[in-house]
Order: C-alpha cells, then structure tokens, then sequence
C-alpha cells in the first residue's frame, strides 16, 4: 500500500526541444533534471519531448520507437529510479502496426502506466498519421495521491477530463501549445482545474520550431483555479506545492462534485 503524503511537490520543466534529434533530447532532458536544486516528487516533461511535435509521416516513422524497445522509456525508467521520483512526459511510440502520442508515468520502481492521445489536433496532420487513443485516461495511485494524464488538445473537451466521481486529484497536461493561442491554453486550464476540483499542470516547451513559439507557457493551477508556483530561478522550471488539506477542504466545503451530470463515453 503506498504511503499518505499531505504534500506533494511537482516540477514542470519546458525543455527547448531540438525537432527530431532524439539523442540530443533525451541528453537535456537529462541535464535538466540532473540540475534541479532539490528532486520532487513527481517531474513533468512536454509531449513529444524526445522528437518535438512532428506532422510528416516520413520522420514520424523515423523517429517513433518500438514500444517493447525504447531507449527513451529505458532512460526514463533510469531517471525515475536514480531520482526516486516519478516521471511524466509523451512519446512518439509504435505498438503494433500504429504510432500513437503517448504519455507515460514511469515510477521509482519502474512501473509504467501510458495513455494515448485522443483528442489528435486536425488542423495539423496529427490526426492523419497519430493513431487516437482508444481508452479513458487511467488514475495513477502515487504516494496516495490521485492522478490522471491527458495531453495538449485533449483539454480543449470538457467531458472528456470530467473528473466523475472524483477520481482524480492531480491532472498532469504535457504539450506543445504555442504563444499564439495562450490566452485559451491560460483560461482551459483554469476552467479544467476550477470545474474539476483538481491541482492541473500544463508542462508546455520552451523555445520555438514551424509551429510557433512557446516560452513562458507552463503554469501550474491550484483546484480554485489560480496560479501557484514555487519560486524558481530557472525560468524554465515551475515548482509547485500541492496541500491535501487545501483539496479535500475545498472539495467538503464547496462539493459541487454532488451536482454533477453522470454520462458516459464512448469509445
């Protein structure tokens, strides 16, 4: 059974990501993680943080990795064990005869847990050459928190990060979301954190490629929807905080979970 932790302590890093070099990537993920002042908890890296958001299907094949054989996951396990952290971010990975965006939460202990992208952005040629998910976002028991993964577009849908039941506390968003559209990716975030009664971290690049530029985009939001970020010199680095207190006061003295619509998904 894992331990109860009151306090939960999250770092988003927006890593500058070199498009389509997978080594160079997985080395400065390294270098930044490796340059942390103090280790938290859990580290929140952006989607597709080995590749860079990719929509050409001669270089997604090149670089997606097998999922049964990926140095990426192989370097993310190491990190999470050597740190005794738990790791989030998305691949670029092949599983069977499709490539999905994945995100994956790799633990101390080497455990993984994935979830595919469902949500795959139209306006680019994500959707043609991305396979969607074909699953709910699953919930991760860690340290006795509760947490759930979903990725850039997919916070764009209400219903699908609806948090029914509560069955979640923490919503990790890794993305590649570019300044051009920051006031939305600033307020979706907001709403998902106020209508959810979840912590929400939307672990955004840094930098900028073909799509846009994105620095100064990773924010983490507390479960009344406003901005906490512990101080950090490193402006590529948000450090957060989160309070059990703080969420299950909240959730018993305001329960608006008790109003909430029932639906279901389909898939």
């Amino acid at each position: 059974m894992p331990s109860l932790q009151n306090r939960l302590i999250v770092t988003a890093i927006s890593l500058n990501i070199a498009w389509g070099d997978v080594d160079e990537n997985i080395f400065a993920a390294a270098a930044a993680i490796e340059a942390l002042p103090d280790i938290p908890d859990v580290i929140v890296l952006p989607e597709t943080f080995s590749t860079g958001y990719i929509a050409d299907s001669e270089q997604i094949a090149r670089v997606a990795q097998d999922w049964h054989n990926s140095t990426s996951i192989g370097a993310i396990t190491e990190w999470a064990r050597k740190y005794n952290a738990a790791i989030c971010g998305t691949l670029l990975i092949k599983d069977g005869d499709q490539i999905f965006n994945r995100a994956v939460f790799v633990e101390p202990s080497g455990e993984i847990t994935y979830y595919d992208k469902r949500h795959l952005f139209a306006l680019s040629k994500e959707a043609k050459y991305i396979a969607a998910g074909r699953r709910m976002p699953p919930v991760i028991r860690y340290r006795g928190w509760n947490i759930a993964l979903a990725i850039c577009y997919d916070i764009r849908f209400p219903a699908w990060c609806r948090n029914q039941g509560l069955r979640y506390d923490i919503l990790l968003v890794p993305a590649n979301w570019p300044e051009a559209r920051a006031y939305a990716w600033q307020n979706l975030l907001k709403a998902r954190a106020i209508e959810n009664q979840a912590y929400i971290v939307g672990a955004n690049r840094s930098g900028s490629d073909d799509f846009g530029i994105y620095d100064n985009q990773t924010f983490i939001f507390d479960p009344m929807g406003k901005p906490i970020n512990n101080e950090s010199k490193n402006s590529t680095v948000v450090y957060a905080t989160f309070s059990r207190d703080t969420l299950q006061n909240l959730r018993h003295s305001f329960p608006v979970s008790l109003d909430a619509d029932r639906f279901d998904i389909e898939l």
